[in-house]
């Protein structure tokens, strides 16, 4: 991962020597349930724990062994009979490789996970304060990019936080598929050893079974994670480009908090750049692309293969200290973000009225017009505005074909109309 980009927790959760210690917590748990079965002897278990506990395995002792023996496991068992002597050799009795790496992985991703969780609740938090806040505060919706109906900045806030509720719902999805255990042995038959020891490595690991390993955990089920991880990893990328269009000189309704002493170029003093969001928008992207790799890690060769285990050495590392990172930094964003409601109010004000074009239309079909026809009249007034010629109000006062009267459309031009069910929307959002 790039450290730039990383919250300490996150990082350690990936560290050789977390590594290492939850190797060697799923090797011990498995000889203590051996030791129970009368497969090892009971006071070799006892002697694993108590000697190794409590060991920082030494990392670069392990990689020196692998130089000779190619295998990390192997380097890594090496080690420990170093370390903890004799009894080590009651360790990994029937078991393989990939019970060992697969459950590893499967704890550190659930660990991830739960960091992630508490990034999503963050944003989630600040996404709640700030569209509470700006409830009524009314500005322009877009469509295209361009002005269409007016809205209210606290309802563009809800729709994210129903997104990241959504985001939430996912991860715990993924979670919940990713934490299986195997240890099943070599092709997954048990065969040498039983599985009453994967159940309790399970249980003391916080894991579910996985039903059936075949010698390998199934990589459909990292698919479904990585997967899910884009996705909250695109929201994220919606909401930051939605910021960054709200920056603009040209538009400035809402702006990421400049901090004193903060430089916006290496070039010109006067700039204020949306970087945080740009940021994001980028890492969005990094965490996306461990999400097809992890599809293609799905087809390995017969029981097992380990042309998946280059790629997740990678994307389990950067896909999640990554979207930690950047759901820290969403939050951090929304917390602190400057909101301009004079510049809103401004900006819905440009079109000299045009964003109640549809309302008018309304009206004139429902006082006998055919909506062609109030189209063509309400349009053609529209393109006099778009050319700068007057408002909007007055060329419809003047038309002919607009039969209502002057008071009646001057009361189609009425904020409230669009801010009626702001209540409603937010019930379904926030609840009561």
């Amino acid at each position: 991962m790039i450290i730039r980009y990383s919250r300490p927790e996150a990082v350690a959760i990936w560290s050789q020597e977390t590594k290492y210690s939850i190797w060697f917590e799923i090797e011990a748990h498995a000889a203590t349930k051996m030791a129970e079965l009368g497969v090892i002897p009971k006071a070799a278990a006892e002697a694993l724990w108590a000697k190794g506990k409590d060991v920082v395995w030494d990392a670069d002792r392990i990689d020196e062994i692998e130089r000779t023996t190619k295998h990390d496991v192997i380097a890594f068992l090496t080690h420990v009979s170093e370390t903890v002597g004799e009894e080590a050799r009651f360790l990994h009795q029937g078991m393989t490789s990939s019970d060992v790496l697969d459950t590893c992985f499967a704890v550190q991703l659930a660990r991830a996970s739960d960091l992630l969780l508490a990034g999503v609740d963050r944003v989630l938090a600040a996404l709640e304060t700030r569209a509470k806040e700006h409830k009524y505060t009314v500005t322009v919706g877009r469509s295209h990019g361009i002005h269409a109906e007016p809205v209210t900045f606290g309802l563009k806030l809800a729709g994210y936080h129903a997104e990241f509720q959504r985001a939430r719902r996912r991860l715990v999805t993924a979670r919940e598929e990713i934490a299986t255990c195997a240890i099943s042995g070599a092709v997954g038959t048990f065969a040498n050893v039983d599985p009453a020891v994967e159940v309790y490595v399970a249980e003391q690991m916080g894991l579910s079974v996985e039903p059936v390993s075949t010698q390998v955990i199934p990589r459909d089920r990292h698919a479904a994670y990585f997967a899910a991880l884009g996705v909250v990893a695109s929201s994220i990328e919606r909401l930051a480009t939605e910021i960054r269009h709200l920056q603009r000189t040209e538009v400035l309704e809402a702006e990421e908090f400049f901090d004193k002493g903060q430089k916006g170029s290496s070039a010109m003093p006067h700039k204020r750049n949306p970087i945080l969001t740009e940021n994001l928008t980028g890492l969005a992207r990094l965490v996306r692309s461990a999400v097809t790799p992890a599809m293609e890690n799905v087809a390995l060769w017969h029981e097992r293969d380990i042309s998946h285990s280059s790629v997740e050495r990678g994307i389990g590392p950067d896909a999640t200290v990554h979207l930690d990172f950047a759901l820290h930094r969403m939050a951090g964003v929304i917390e602190r973000l400057n909101v301009y409601p004079e510049n809103m109010q401004k900006n819905l004000d440009r079109l000299g009225g045009l964003v109640f074009s549809q309302r008018v239309m309304l009206a004139l079909t429902q006082a006998g017009i055919s909506r062609e026809d109030a189209y063509a009249a309400v349009q053609e007034n529209a393109m006099k505005v778009w050319r700068g010629e007057g408002r909007f109000l007055e060329f419809l006062k003047a038309d002919e074909r607009v039969t209502l009267a002057d008071a009646d459309l001057e009361a189609l031009f009425d904020l409230g109309y669009h801010t009626k069910h702001v209540d409603t929307v937010f019930q379904r959002v926030f609840g009561d």
